[in-house]
């Protein structure tokens, strides 16, 4: 299961076809702000605060659901620089505005991570592009019970936090 789980007036919840980061070592979702966008400071700014409000539901939910995730937390990490990248299509130099696509990642963080690019007390460590590949070719998508389970209780923080 990979592709949007959620979608809403913040923007949609993605389950990732590749992960950076293995469920058992806490978990990786991306979150699409509702319109397409290059720089967060692109968006409206009722947008802008929707997303806000759906990324921070939806780390909450996968603190508060996901077991892996006792006594941890997660990391929020605004995205979309390796399709700057001269290797990504179009191979080249491109320009930020041309290319770029804002979107952010939500990693959990387990104190029991086994992967050393995602130890606990660290910053993580992602590859270069030209080794995310390699570096992401083990790790395992969340379950869909497990996502399931997120959506609900984003579901719930977001009536009860921010309607």
């Amino acid at each position: 299961m990979s592709g949007v789980i959620y979608k809403g007036a913040g923007g949609s919840v993605v389950l990732p076809k590749t992960v950076f980061l293995d469920r058992e070592d806490g978990g990786h979702l991306i979150i699409n702000p509702p319109k397409t966008v290059w720089e967060r400071s692109e968006l409206p700014a009722l947008d802008l605060a929707h997303w806000g409000f759906l990324v921070a539901a939806i780390g909450r939910a996968m603190i508060d659901v996901l077991p892996q995730l006792e006594g941890g937390c997660v990391n929020y990490f605004e995205a979309g620089n390796w399709a700057l990248n001269d290797r990504a299509p179009p191979r080249g130099p491109k320009r930020a505005p041309d290319h770029r696509r804002v979107h952010m990642h939500v990693f959990g963080r387990s104190r029991s991570a086994k992967h050393p690019s995602w130890r606990w007390g660290e910053a993580p460590r992602l590859p270069d592009y030209k080794d995310r590949k390699r570096w992401m070719a083990d790790f395992a998508p969340l379950e869909a019970a497990e996502c399931k389970a997120i959506i609900k209780q984003a579901r719930a923080l977001l009536k009860r936090r921010y309607e």
